[in-house]
């Protein structure tokens, strides 16, 4: 082509023809790896390599981009000076390294999980170190490193030639240059807009499908996409069985199942007595494990008014978090969802509304659902994920700085995320409407950072010192509600978003998810203490059943104030494993089919491989695979009830 004799599109040519030699050299060891799984007949092999072309060059597109854009704009005649002739050498070199450590990497993430790259490597990038120090223990990754760097320097020695002759080729007229790379970036845009799922062949096997695919561009889709298929990574029950086993843990005696898929759990539920307009404050603590409380156990003094509130509320002292971080638990505690695998519903872009929330039911009755938030909301996709499911959203952003004593990275501190509750609580009061507030606390967090003068431990000294911060805000808080005139009829909970740490030698090691959980309304409810175990998916039908709601539910959770025969269990999760525990025993499902569980998992655990006709793993499978299904399949949806029913339950 007459283009390609000019010096910039050469050079990028060059590279863009490696990239896609390695490509195709990884997609044949992959088949010839995988020939007997892969099944492939002469016309599979033939539409393995076409498509998998299409998505190469697809991922091209946009890789080529920051080098298209540098060719573009450097200066022609600057083009065969000497400086620049060694960094362009050096440019081919640290790309050939980028392709041989990517066809590396992909063979090592295919040899454990069979596919190519998706959002488990992702998870791996973004959030697990622990993940990262296994990689280092278990394969030479040093001298990997270097044998690739020492492979990459030959083969850009070996190309030397063709570098040079595109340095010394006539440089592209300048306006062509920005007219060539305003091409490639408007077929990029357009292949953005488009989407490539619709190249994934849906009647080829996995293995034929995962062949024709490109790691890389799978890799930062699923920055996107968020999730994982659960039926393509975990076991399965058929649908019937699973439906049933599902049905069977929610079959509280005041429900009634509405759907005739099995796993479709949408049912009406009538709670006994006559429906009560009290108001809520839904306190969701940041990093409140419940060992930090004295009346656990801990000797260190950090939390005397939690301490003193335990005995004064309805306390639930076996209350277990669903995951390690904030979204998971607002998710739980807001769509009374396991948490599915991947990210949570919460931080899934252009999916995470529509809900039928707590907020939602909520809303529909005339209550002012809102979501206050000490940060700023754009964090962890929140204020889209709230405003989307019936709440309205007051953040950090929202308050004006004469209302905030103190900030740091995170946010306002607590006690200025109460005083804006109260504010709101007062307002509602006067306009006779009733309130749900839910909060989110950031005080708890690393700096540590808090208001001078409050505790006896300095501002940002770790750890113990925003725990006991944490307690005197939700102290100081309580003494300000009190003498309010809405106190009374108001109903006060305090829960944790996940425990400070749940690292531990286990993949999912239930020690580390116990949270504590307060509902506290003294004219209301009875303090008591409630040892059943429980979940933060339990929440929110817990929350309809005491204001006497009658619903809809989506929920996974029960009602902890009806007496109930069915089995206890808390769903844990930590994006790749999904787990149940008994109250005894833990049964975990992982990626490839993994079925374990570890017996005595609060003591010296054993963990053992298991199958399918174990009861526990069973139940587990139910409740993920059910969970999956449902977000698939739209069947978390908000149905808004009819006018009539709207206004008789007002």
């Amino acid at each position: 082509m007459p283009l390609l004799r000019h010096a910039q599109l050469r050079y990028l040519g060059l590279i863009l023809t490696s990239w896609l030699l390695v490509f195709f050299l990884t997609r044949c060891t992959l088949l010839l790896a995988h020939l007997e799984q892969a099944a492939a007949s002469p016309g599979d092999i033939l539409r393995i390599f076409t498509l998998g072309g299409i998505h190469d060059l697809s991922f091209l597109l946009y890789a080529a981009l920051p080098l298209a854009l540098y060719l573009a704009v450097w200066p022609g005649k600057r083009w065969h000076g000497t400086w620049h002739r060694r960094w362009l050498f050096f440019l081919a070199g640290a790309s050939i390294f980028t392709m041989l450590f990517v066809a590396v990497a992909e063979w090592i993430f295919w040899d454990e999980f069979g596919i190519r790259f998706n959002f488990i490597a992702v998870d791996y990038l973004v959030y697990s170190k622990e993940v990262i120090d296994n990689i280092v223990e278990s394969y030479p990754v040093y001298r990997l490193l270097g044998v690739l760097a020492l492979a990459a320097t030959a083969l850009t020695l070996a190309l030397r030639r063709m570098l040079i002759a595109a340095w010394n080729a006539p440089s592209l007229p300048y306006r062509r240059r920005l007219g060539a790379f305003a091409i490639l970036l408007l077929a990029a845009v357009n292949l953005a807009l488009t989407g490539q799922d619709y190249l994934r062949s849906q009647d080829a096997n996995v293995y034929q499908r995962e062949l024709a695919s490109n790691g890389p561009l799978q890799f930062f889709a699923a920055f996107r996409n968020n999730e994982l298929d659960y039926r393509q990574f975990y076991v399965s029950l058929p649908e019937a069985e699973a439906g049933n086993l599902l049905r069977a843990e929610l079959a509280e005696r005041n429900v009634r199942f509405l759907a005739d898929d099995p796993l479709d759990i949408r049912r009406s539920v009538d709670n006994p007595g006559p429906e009560r307009r009290h108001n809520i404050v839904l306190v969701t603590i940041e990093s409140l494990s419940a060992k930090y409380l004295g009346s656990f156990g801990d000797r260190r003094g950090l939390t005397p008014n939690l301490n003193a509130l335990r005995k004064q509320s309805l306390f639930f002292s076996n209350f277990q978090a669903t995951g390690t971080r904030t979204d998971r638990g607002l998710e739980a505690i807001t769509l009374s969802v396991p948490p599915t695998p991947g990210r949570s519903i919460v931080k899934r872009i252009g999916r995470e509304s529509g809900y039928a929330s707590l907020g939602q039911q909520l809303s529909a009755r005339g209550y002012d659902s809102v979501f206050v938030y000490g940060g700023r909301g754009y964090f962890d996709n929140m204020n889209a994920f709230f405003g989307g499911n019936g709440y309205r959203i007051v953040d950090q952003s929202s308050v004006p700085e004469s209302e905030m004593s103190f900030q740091n990275a995170w946010g306002m501190a607590d006690e200025d995320l109460y005083a804006q509750a109260l504010r709101i609580a007062d307002q509602d009061h006067a306009a006779r409407k009733p309130f749900f507030l839910q909060l989110m606390t950031t005080s708890n967090h690393r700096p540590y950072t808090y208001p001078d003068g409050r505790i006896d431990i300095p501002s940002g000294s770790g750890r113990e010192g925003a725990v006991k911060y944490t307690d005197h805000a939700i102290g100081r808080f309580l003494d300000q509600a009190r003498d309010k005139p809405w106190f009374a009829n108001t109903v006060f909970v305090f829960v944790a978003d996940h425990t400070a740490g749940s690292a531990g030698r286990e993949d999912l090691p239930v020690a580390n998810y116990h949270i504590p959980l307060f509902i506290y309304a003294p004219m209301l409810i009875e303090a008591r203490e409630m040892t059943t175990l429980a979940s933060q998916i339990d929440l929110a039908p817990t929350l309809l059943g005491l204001l006497g709601i009658d619903y809809e539910s989506t929920f996974f959770g029960r009602n902890l104030l009806l007496a109930s025969q069915l089995p206890e269990r808390a769903p844990i999760g930590n994006y790749q494993h999904l787990g149940l525990f008994d109250g005894r025993d833990l049964a975990i499902l992982s990626p490839r089919q993994g079925m374990r569980r570890h017996d005595e998992a609060l003591g010296v655990s054993r963990e053992r491989r298991s199958d399918k006709d174990d009861p526990l793993l069973r139940r587990d499978i139910a409740y993920y695979q059910a969970a999956s299904h449902a977000f698939s399949k739209g069947l978390l949806a908000w149905q808004a009830p009819p006018a009539t029913q709207q206004a008789a339950g007002r």
